[in-house]
């Protein structure tokens, strides 16, 4: 047998999860999750007070934006090389690499973190070491919950995905529950709930080794029934490669068998450049308030700033779900189904998001700043619809971008992609230290929206050359 007939043998059938059915499961976890995650902060503010409320909140947006940076990454290099994998019909490799790769991160944190104890408890948490101690832990709970994540998502568990963030959310507000009816009091016992979440979410891990692994399951994928031709290729057998090796035609298996070797440098190669992507992703959403704390003689403006861009915030929480069964689907049609599945499944997803960020800037233009001075935050602050509705366009730019950056890294393209994010993100930041606009507040408004079009514009480029590098990076 040629290599050529073993690499190109026809696909098997089996059932699969379509991309929308998954997507649509973990929007509704993820959006109870989001629920039930502000009344855990609206609970902690009413039974705390200002003062412990804040450090509770300041306590979970540092948390939040580190656990983004270092563990996201390996969620996604799981889904995709899992997702990759099982649309071809591989045998599943073993986890090491990934494992090797998180617990590095959580490692590194950890020596950060022991480093800069002092600084953090007396500057941050105001000498409240007990916060510091569920930054900790929770930190490196989150370790495991990611790691479970990345494997679910590129399983297509999506009901067990959002059963986990959901037990997740459940268990975080229990503990304000429980301050709130009088069963404990204090602050710590509010935070406690921050770092026991992660750990409690696992108990639905268990479940997805429950049912029988047949080969159907075995083989299921990210392409979905209407991928066509998107199911998987028959397993390579090691008589059938060994054959093929001997035989004319054998560059394709010596590449594969190659990129195997280099599967720890790609792999970590892939979450180095992601991490850089969702560090770029927090500074566009969080360097506008830090700029704006550090040089406005206006203490408040740096609370405004940051409510208005909570407009772009939620519906990127929410989009979460989509990014999430996104890319295990992108993956599984890139390799099984071609440019036209995946092509269509990309327009089909800007095309959604276009049609909500212009209702969304349509309804800022007209009635947003209203809602948000007598609905929503109460301040007496006059808010400008132009600047409003850029928030919304922004988003939308944002929301386009994110579905863009999962084609790049669903072709293995995520250097590429990091740069178009590293290129938005310091854009931005130069443009809000530059006083080009005296309104600080439309200055964060008008460079949000061009930071997004700058990203946008650069992903659709980088989506517009295609794939160059077919093989994902492997589990080794």
């Amino acid at each position: 047998m040629s290599a050529s007939s073993v690499l190109s043998r026809k696909p098997t059938a089996r059932p699969a999860r379509s991309y929308g059915s998954g997507a649509r499961i973990l929007s509704i976890g993820i959006a109870s999750t989001g629920l039930l995650t502000f009344a855990y902060f609206s609970i902690a503010s009413h039974v705390l007070g200002a003062d412990p409320a804040k450090r509770i909140d300041l306590l979970w947006s540092v948390m939040f934006v580190i656990i983004s940076v270092i563990y996201r990454p390996i969620e996604q290099l799981l889904s995709r090389t899992i997702a990759e994998r099982r649309a071809r019909g591989g045998e599943p490799h073993t986890m090491r690499v990934p494992m090797v790769i998180q617990a590095s991160f959580a490692l590194i944190f950890l020596i950060v973190a022991l480093a800069l104890q002092g600084e953090l408890v007396h500057h941050v948490f105001e000498g409240d070491q007990a916060l510091y101690d569920v930054l900790l832990i929770g930190t490196l709970a989150y370790a495991a919950s990611y790691f479970a994540r990345g494997w679910l998502a590129g399983h297509q568990r999506f009901g067990l995905f959002g059963g986990l963030v959901l037990m997740e959310s459940s268990s975080r507000i229990c503990f304000a529950l429980a301050v709130a009816v009088g069963l404990t009091s204090g602050a710590t016992a509010v935070a406690l709930g921050i770092a026991a979440a992660p750990l409690v979410s696992l108990i639905v891990v268990p479940l997805a080794f429950l049912r029988t692994r047949s080969p159907a399951d075995a083989g299921a994928s990210g392409a979905g029934p209407a991928a066509g031709a998107g199911a998987p290729v028959a397993p390579i057998t090691v008589d059938e490669a060994d054959a093929a090796l001997a035989g004319p035609g054998t560059e394709g298996v010596q590449e594969t068998a190659a990129h195997d070797q280099l599967s720890l440098r790609r792999g970590g190669g892939f979450a180095v450049w992601v991490s850089s992507i969702m560090l770029s992703e927090q500074t566009l959403l969080n360097a506008a308030v830090l700029t704006v704390d550090a040089t406005s003689s206006n203490r408040a403006l740096a609370g405004i700033v940051f409510n208005v861009l909570l407009i772009a915030r939620a519906p990127l929480q929410l989009f979460q779900a989509i990014q999430t069964s996104l890319l295990p689907h992108l993956t599984g049609l890139e390799a099984t189904a071609g440019h036209d599945a995946f092509a269509r499944a990309i327009r089909v997803t800007i095309l959604a998001i276009a049609v909500f960020a212009s209702a969304v800037a349509l309804g800022l233009l007209l009635v947003g700043p209203f809602v948000l001075r007598h609905l929503l935050f109460g301040q007496s602050y006059s808010y400008g619809r132009v600047g409003l509705a850029l928030i919304g366009v922004g988003m939308g730019l944002h929301l386009a971008s994110g579905a863009l950056n999962q084609a790049a890294l669903a072709r293995d393209r995520a250097r590429a992609a990091a740069c178009c994010w590293l290129a938005a993100a310091v854009a931005f930041v130069a443009w809000m230290l530059i006083p080009a606009v005296s309104d600080q507040l439309l200055r964060a408004e008008i460079g949000y929206a061009l930071a997004t079009g700058l990203l946008a514009a650069g992903l659709t480029a980088l989506y517009r050359q295609g794939s160059r590098t077919p093989a994902a990076p492997t589990l080794g």
